[in-house]
C-alpha cells in the first residue's frame, strides 16, 4: 500500500517509538499514584515528554505542556478558558470542525471569519487585520489548512493580536513536526496539536501549549493536593485529572526525540517537495482540477471533473493508494474555497514516503481520469 493519509495519522511510524509503547505497557505504572520505582520512572517519563516538546516549541518552561488525547481536547480546554458566552469570536476562513463545533456549543457566540483566497498569505492577513476590531474577545486561527495544506501567516497574526492586545489560539495539527512553532516568539495564549500526526506518536495522544490561564475540562484525582475538592492551582495538574495515558507518552516523547534529530525544516522540505512533484504531475491530467500554491505544506487536495471524490478515494483504495477523500471534517474551508458540495480527494504526505511512490500514486489517478472520459 502507498500511503498518502498521514494528514489524517501517520501510519508509518520510527521503530523507536512502537518500542518504547511496548517499554512503557511491561515496566511503567501511573505517574503520581506511588513511590515505588514503576510509578517513580513513569513520571520521569512525562516529565522528559514536557522537557522536550517544551524545546521542539519553544516554550518557557515544561510544565506549560500539557498531556492530551488529542489535539480535539487540547481546543476544547482552550476555546472553554477563553470563550465565554455572548462574546465575538475571530477566526480564519478554513477551521477544523474541532474549532467550529466547540464554538457552536458554548452559547451565543459570535463568529467573524477572515476568510481568504487560497495560498494568499497577504489577503489572509489583511482579513484578519480588518476584521480584528474591539469586541472581538479571541482570535482562532489554524497554522495549515488539513484540506488544503494553505500555510497561514501565523507568525503576522500573532503580532497583530499581540499589538492589539486579543489572545490568539492556535491550532497547529498540521504543522507540528512539519514547520517551525515558538511559542515565545507568537505569544499565542495556547498552541494545540496531536501526538499522531507529524509527531509520530500513537493515536490518542496530543499537547496543549500554555500560554494563558486554562480552565479544567475535567476533575478527578491528579495523584497531587488529595485532601482539596477543588482541582490544584498548578500547571500541568490543573489540566490533567485522572491517570495519564503514559504509554502513550512514551511513544509521543520516541516520536519528538527522532524529529529533533532529523529537524523539523528537513522533514517540512521534504513533504513539500512530494506534494508539488504530484501537484505537477496532475495539473498534466486533463479532466483534473488541483489545489496548489507557494504557501502550501504536504498535503495536496484534488478532484476529477465529473467523479464523486468518495468514489474515486475507494477506486484508489482498491489500488493500493490511501487517501482521503470528502469534507474532511472541515466544512468551513470547503465553504470558503468553493468545494463544498462536492468536497475533494486530499492525498498527504510523511517522511517515509518516496518521490517513486507520488509517480506511482499519479499514474492511478490519470488512469481514474482517462477511464471516465472513455466511458463518456
Amino acid at each position: 500500500m502507498i500511503y498518502l493519509d498521514s494528514a489524517a495519522t501517520t501510519l508509518e511510524k520510527p521503530d523507536s517509538v512502537a518500542k518504547a509503547v511496548a517499554h512503557a505497557i511491561n515496566h511503567l505504572a501511573s505517574p503520581g499514584r506511588g513511590g515505588h520505582p514503576a510509578a517513580t520512572k513513569a513520571g520521569e517519563l512525562l516529565y522528559r515528554c514536557r522537557e522536550r516538546a517544551a524545546q521542539l516549541f519553544d516554550a518557557e518552561d515544561p510544565a506549560q505542556v500539557i498531556l492530551t488525547s488529542s489535539a480535539t481536547h487540547g481546543l476544547n480546554i482552550a476555546i472553554r478558558s477563553l470563550v465565554k458566552p455572548n462574546s465575538t469570536v475571530l477566526i480564519s476562513g478554513y477551521e477544523h470542525n474541532a474549532v467550529t463545533r466547540t464554538l457552536h456549543a458554548i452559547p451565543n457566540v459570535k463568529l467573524k471569519i477572515a476568510a481568504s483566497e487560497l495560498f494568499d498569505t497577504e489577503s489572509a492577513y489583511q482579513r484578519f487585520r480588518e476584521l480584528l476590531t474591539d469586541e472581538v474577545s479571541v482570535v482562532i486561527c489554524n497554522h495549515v489548512s488539513n484540506v488544503f495544506g494553505f500555510i497561514q501567516p501565523v507568525d503576522r497574526i500573532a503580532q497583530l493580536c499581540r499589538s492589539r492586545g486579543k489572545p490568539l489560539i492556535v491550532d497547529a495539527s498540521q504543522s507540528a513536526g512539519v514547520l517551525p512553532i515558538s511559542m515565545r516568539q507568537w505569544g499565542a495564549a495556547f498552541i494545540a496539536m496531536p501526538g499522531h500526526k507529524g509527531l509520530y506518536g500513537p493515536q490518542g495522544t496530543g499537547l496543549l501549549l500554555c500560554g494563558a490561564d486554562a480552565a479544567p475540562l475535567l476533575y478527578g484525582g491528579t495523584g497531587s493536593a488529595s485532601l482539596r475538592q477543588e482541582m490544584p492551582d498548578v500547571l500541568p495538574d490543573r489540566l490533567e485529572a485522572g491517570t495519564q495515558n503514559v504509554c502513550g507518552a512514551a511513544g509521543l516523547l520516541a516520536g519528538m526525540d527522532f524529529i529533533a534529530k532529523y529537524g523539523v525544516d528537513r522533514i517540512g522540505r521534504h513533504e513539500q517537495s512530494l506534494c508539488r512533484r504530484l501537484a505537477d504531475r496532475l495539473k498534466q491530467m486533463p479532466g483534473l482540477h488541483v489545489f496548489s500554491g507557494e504557501a502550501q505544506s504536504g498535503v495536496l487536495s484534488f478532484q476529477i471533473e465529473g467523479m464523486d471524490c468518495e468514489s474515486v478515494g475507494e477506486l484508489l483504495g482498491r489500488k493500493g493508494i490511501a487517501v482521503r477523500a470528502g469534507l474532511h471534517c472541515a466544512p468551513l474551508a470547503h465553504k470558503t474555497a468553493g468545494t463544498l458540495n462536492s468536497g475533494t480527494i486530499r492525498a498527504s504526505f510523511s517522511l517515509f514516503n518516496k518521490p517513486e511512490q507520488t509517480e506511482q500514486a499519479a499514474q492511478a489517478v490519470c488512469k481514474i481520469a482517462s477511464e471516465r472520459r472513455a466511458r463518456w
